[in-house]
């Protein structure tokens, strides 16, 4: 039994192909080890989304050569998808996978075992330790490169029958992305959508409800799209498909567009209880001018009136985003028309990047890049409104009654905690009570003042019980 440690980086569609290759390797009856302990075979799973996610999956693919000079060390994904000349010369790296062919990962591996015994290879030992300018090198051996033509690759078909979560499960629905926006390199790693059957989704989280998941998430790469490869969008006849499973008592989305949000959408989604009410519409920028310069397809006034719409639908929904400060050419006007956009918005939480210059972008080759000073300060600004913002949010539901789903326990200060989830995203802590266990359980939660800066007193239903909200980061 060969021993295999498993390393993923990047996304959520990443983790849950991370754990469907797991899931495979082990009914292949090889032993799953941690990644910092010494293993037969590592397998990282590789982001390219930044130069800095090449950077950083060079090195976890270096550490784990240098773990285990003799071990297989195998390269997965989008790193090797974009830049499988520079994974060919990597001396750390004996074989290279790329997307689409993860499905297939144990049968490579297995050919490729099979392969090294027939030329009695047995691994590099000391030669790898040679450091030259371009990384670990080796000698003789090449490294295997599996890669196809992505942008004509039909959806690749996987399904899990459990997630590393125990109450939640990750649902992928898509892949690929045909929008190019001029700072991502993703449509190029990914390719161009496409679509998995909806029989094929039902299937899966049918048998997630069988394993007593209570929420999926549905994740893509680019969700919003789904359907469009087969002549229309069809997220929402999935929504409603879903919502009739049996067992499944949320819904919640991954990234959307804002274009997706119609006045037909609001209304149909909206009548959806299962569906949360936490929506993550991407928007980049809250500057006309630079939305245009990313090649985002909306302006600010199209964003505004979907959140609008959300609004008019729902009763204070959890609006989450994704913003990119110090894109090349930002001046300090278009920066403070973002900021005051942000503001007007008034979100809920917002994941703050600093604009990474990724080679192969044509933002990469426009002029005026920001220094890393300037793009800190700016940052530090936008960090700063958005604890604000959050802490307005949760604030807002004090005295309120919430549904919980509890899924794991924390400690603090010597004292247990059972920990969860709202509807709209907001972290609950409930104070553990003897020997009870609520995971998996929904509980309805009145919340309270805060205990933390992040952490809201709350009370359940029971006044005798007590509970906290937690921010979720």
């Amino acid at each position: 039994m060969k021993s295999v440690a498993l390393h993923n980086l990047g996304c959520k569609v990443n983790a849950y192909e991370m754990d469907f290759m797991q899931q495979m390797l082990q009914e292949k009856g090889y032993k799953i080890v941690p990644f910092d302990e010494a293993a037969d075979i590592y397998i990282v799973n590789t982001c390219t989304v930044t130069n800095i996610a090449d950077r950083k999956s060079r090195q976890m693919l270096h550490r784990a050569k240098k773990q285990n000079p003799d071990a297989i060390v195998v390269a997965v994904g989008c790193y090797v998808q974009t830049g499988a000349q520079s994974v060919e010369k990597d001396g750390a790296v004996d074989l290279a996978i790329g997307n689409n062919r993860k499905k297939d990962l144990a049968s490579i591996l297995e050919a490729y075992l099979e392969e090294r015994e027939k030329t009695g290879e047995t691994g590099q030992g000391e030669d790898v330790r040679q450091e030259t300018a371009d990384g670990l090198r080796k000698p003789e051996q090449k490294t295997v490169v599996d890669k196809i033509d992505i942008d004509h690759a039909p959806y690749e078909e996987m399904t899990l029958k459990k997630t590393a979560g125990h109450t939640r499960a990750y649902i992928k629905i898509q892949d690929g992305c045909n929008q190019f926006c001029s700072y991502c390199i993703i449509p190029y790693a990914r390719g161009r959508v496409r679509s998995r059957g909806e029989a094929e989704i039902l299937e899966e989280v049918r048998g997630m409800a069988r394993a007593g998941y209570r929420e999926i998430v549905l994740t893509g790469i680019h969700i919003s799209s789904y359907g469009v490869d087969r002549g229309g969008s069809e997220l929402l006849f999935l929504l409603e498909k879903l919502s009739e499973v049996e067992g499944i008592e949320r819904i919640r989305l991954g990234s959307l567009e804002p274009g997706i949000v119609t006045k037909s959408f609001a209304d149909r989604i909206s009548k959806l209880p299962r569906v949360c009410p936490h929506f993550h519409l991407s928007l980049q920028s809250g500057s006309d001018t630079v939305l245009r310069r990313m090649n985002r397809r909306y302006d600010t006034s199209a964003y505004y009136g979907a959140v609008e719409l959300l609004r008019r639908h729902y009763e204070n929904p959890a609006i989450t985003t994704d913003v990119i400060v110090g894109f090349p050419g930002e001046t300090e006007e278009e920066f403070r028309e973002t900021l005051a956009f942000l503001r007007r918005v008034g979100f809920y939480e917002m994941h703050i990047f600093r604009y990474s210059r990724r080679q192969g972008t044509r933002a990469a080759d426009m002029e005026g890049q920001l220094t890393e000073a300037q793009k800190a300060v700016r940052s530090d600004c936008l960090m700063e409104l958005e604890r604000e913002m959050s802490r307005a949010y949760r604030e807002a539901f004090v005295g309120k009654t919430q549904e919980v789903l509890f899924e794991e326990t924390m400690e603090r200060d010597g004292v247990a905690y059972w920990v969860g989830h709202t509807p709209n995203y907001i972290k609950v802590a409930k104070e553990a009570e003897g020997q009870e266990n609520l995971r998996n359980q929904i509980v309805p939660c009145r919340l309270g003042g805060f205990l933390e800066e992040d952490v809201l007193l709350t009370r359940l239903t029971k006044p005798e019980n007590s509970a906290m909200i937690k921010k979720s980061k």
